[in-house]
């Protein structure tokens, strides 16, 4: 592999701007440099789901191995701050940004890394096995983009989505369910000052129902999180509504739906006790996932760890990926650490010796031929 290279792409990556749903100008510069390499990616409509411009990518490179494809996927949006990003490369190998702004190796890193693979691959003749790949948009959105990938188009039944922070070599193969909730508690408007009996308290309804609510970790395999109470009236108004929003996570996805229906049951039973009413909704973003250890997709994984002298690490996350829309769809896999450290802040970096070592387990994978 060519490590200049490979830090040249990433910092051209960089610099193009691509949050969630804006990721246009990013879409195309991918269209073409995978077109160079003999892989025509093709576009979806996910963008106009959501008011985005530009849909997911889907590509097919032909191998010369036997064996099934596996497919490798990446994200293509940042998140915010994410506009004017520029890396910085230090003299001991660090990549940050400027200060300023993300860096966006969540999750360009990934594609610098599944670009460089690719080209060394080719220009190497090296023999490979039939490859899929998938950038999506819109990760960052609770997995927007995913969410509404034809997945039926995929031949491939082993992914490996590069979209991890942590250790080279750890990965993660169980991961959650999560939903969100709102509650918008209607009440009854009245004077706080001259007949405050005549209202119907919202915020007081809400209240209530929040502190019946178990928060944080919810024994070992939940979690439960209010993240928004909204009611804008004057201090002389008894407040006729209020919003209540907020999320549970579990690794068990039967947990997450009685852990909603509790929730619901609550609100419900708070405003029937002082007279108001409930209007409850529920959002489940993403399933649950289990790879087995055992699992061919795990072992080829360790096996070209080993083989690189990297140590393995097989470990579960809390946060969803694209894993989860793929799991859901039949397609067994588990997300790898792609480079990238301190996500989602103004002090996120990676390292050239990691992205490397990325490379080379991603060359390994696309050459294997178990």
């Amino acid at each position: 592999m060519d490590r200049e290279r490979m830090v040249k792409e990433f910092c051209r990556l960089v610099s193009i701007d691509s949050p969630s749903f804006s990721e246009r100008e990013m879409a195309d510069y991918l269209i073409g440099v995978f077109a160079e390499n003999q892989i025509m990616l093709e576009e979806d409509e996910a963008g106009s789901y959501f008011g985005g411009n530009s849909g997911n990518l889907y590509g097919y490179w032909k191998g010369t191995l036997e064996g099934d494809p596996i497919l490798f996927s990446m994200h293509m949006d940042t998140v915010e701050p994410a506009k004017g990003k520029k890396a910085v490369v230090h003299e001991d190998g660090k990549i940050t940004s400027d200060g300023t702004t993300v860096l966006g190796a969540d999750d360009l890193a990934a594609i610098a890394e599944v670009i460089e693979a690719v080209r060394s691959i080719t220009e190497q003749k090296s023999a490979h096995r039939d490859v899929e790949f998938l950038i999506s948009i819109a990760e960052e959105q609770h997995l927007r983009g995913s969410q509404v990938f034809d997945f039926s188009s995929l031949k491939a039944k082993e992914s490996y989505v590069l979209d991890k922070t942590g250790q080279i070599g750890s990965a993660a193969v169980v991961a959650p369910s999560l939903a969100t909730f709102e509650a918008v508690v209607r009440g009854k408007a009245a004077h706080a000052g001259f007949a405050p009996e005549e209202g119907v308290n919202a915020v007081l309804i809400a209240s209530k129902a929040v502190t019946r609510i178990p928060l944080g970790h919810v024994g070992t395999e939940m979690t439960v999180n209010i993240g928004s109470i909204q009611s804008d009236f004057a201090t002389n108004i008894v407040p006729s509504a209020c919003t209540v929003k907020g999320e549970v996570r579990s690794f068990s996805h039967e947990a997450v739906l009685r852990q909603l229906k509790d929730i619901q049951n609550i609100f419900e039973e708070e405003a029937a006790m002082l007279g108001g009413i409930v209007e409850y909704q529920e959002d489940l973003l993403f399933q649950a996932y289990v790879t087995p250890e055992n699992a061919e997709v795990v072992r080829r994984y360790e096996d070209v760890c080993k083989s690189l002298g990297i140590e393995p690490v097989l470990e579960r996350t809390f946060g969803g990926s694209d894993q989860n829309h793929l799991s859901a769809n039949g397609v067994r896999g588990m997300v790898l650490a792609s480079a990238m450290q301190q996500a989602h802040s103004s002090s996120e970096f990676t390292t050239v010796s990691d992205m490397e070592k990325v490379t080379k387990i991603v060359m390994g994978l696309m050459e294997s031929e178990i």
